[in-house]
């Protein structure tokens, strides 16, 4: 119905969450051609988000953008020529707010309909709102240079929101994992996704420990080259590829020697960049493992979108799990 309205948050520049973020009704969008509207129950936020919103990573915004990609709820709407067969289809979204002006931190979003994905039954709107960008980046990462069935996969970070999904993809796609952690609780978080091994980088030897694991990782996710450069080198297989994911760090050096005669393999990639087919081959390996019941909840901080600020402030000081919105 043309007219109505829906609760928002929302920005028209970018800067400090308490100074640029406003939350008002404002106009409920309708979807356009090759689009749908959802519900939306529950909003994810991810690193980017904030960095979006503060100006340190941004694009162009029309005239306003409401934040957050990763989410939760209910395909209500249809765009024209669309398939009317998923409207009340209940849906995870990845990527809402890229390129975008109706991110996921609202009752309503629209977004491409290849970036609503359906979510099973047996999995609740705070799973799906956890998924988006983590899941989508690590499964991109598992299998962007063929299978690891049968490999040792290294994921630095598992107790991060990427590094845990990393975990349990690993696992499910038939990998033995080994994962990096700086404490105990995140040992205990990296455990429970099903790490077959867990080293306290602050604590363990993480080449002998790793060493004594695996005769060779085949495949690295990695989060910061400027932490772990020396590390994938030493611990990685002849042929073996690391994906690079983010740049926690700052700047990185390799150590030529052992990667030349090792013939390793560095990507770097950044989900921003993905077009259509890479994002939604990656998206339908997520939902294959949503199917299987092997992707879980993290633990997870839940905030009223009326509370967005303090939400996108928690998000900035690094959150122990994910930070969630909750949509009236």
């Amino acid at each position: 119905m043309a007219g109505q309205t829906m609760l928002a948050a929302f920005y028209r520049s970018t800067g400090p969450a308490a100074e640029v973020l406003e939350i008002a009704e404002i106009a409920r969008p309708e979807p356009g051609p090759g689009e749908v509207r959802v519900r939306v129950a529950v909003s994810g936020l991810n690193p980017t988000d904030v960095k979006n919103r503060s100006g340190i990573m941004t694009w162009p915004i029309d005239g306003f953008q409401v934040p957050h990609h990763d989410g939760a709820g209910t395909i209500d709407a249809i765009g024209p020529g669309g398939d009317k067969a998923r409207l009340g289809e209940r849906v995870w979204l990845t990527m809402a707010a890229h390129g975008n002006r109706w991110g996921t931190a609202a009752q309503w979003c629209v977004v491409p309909a290849f970036k609503a994905r359906r979510l099973p039954a047996g999995s609740g709107d705070l799973l799906g709102a956890t998924l988006g960008v983590p899941a989508v980046t690590a499964a991109h990462c598992l299998i962007t240079d063929g299978s690891v069935r049968g490999h040792d996969v290294l994921v630095h970070g598992g107790a991060g929101a990427v590094g845990r999904c990393g975990i349990e993809l690993g696992r499910w796609s038939g990998a033995r994992v080994v994962t990096t952690v700086s404490s105990e609780a995140k040992a205990e978080v990296a455990r429970a996704a099903g790490a077959d091994l867990v080293v306290d980088y602050r604590r363990d030897d993480v080449v002998a420990a790793i060493r004594a694991f695996s005769p060779g990782i085949h495949r690295v996710l990695e989060v910061s080259m400027a932490a772990n450069a020396r590390f994938d080198a030493e611990v990685c297989g002849s042929g073996a590829v690391v994906v690079v994911f983010a740049t926690d760090g700052g700047e990185a050096v390799m150590p030529v020697r052992p990667a030349l005669f090792k013939s390793l393999i560095v990507r770097f990639i950044l989900l921003y960049n993905f077009g259509r087919e890479e994002l939604e081959r990656a998206a339908r390996a997520v939902e294959r493992a949503l199917d299987d019941r092997v992707l879980t909840l993290p633990p997870v901080t839940r905030l009223p979108l009326m509370d967005i600020h303090s939400a996108h402030e928690l998000q900035e000081s690094g959150p122990f799990g994910r930070v969630l919105v909750d949509i009236p």
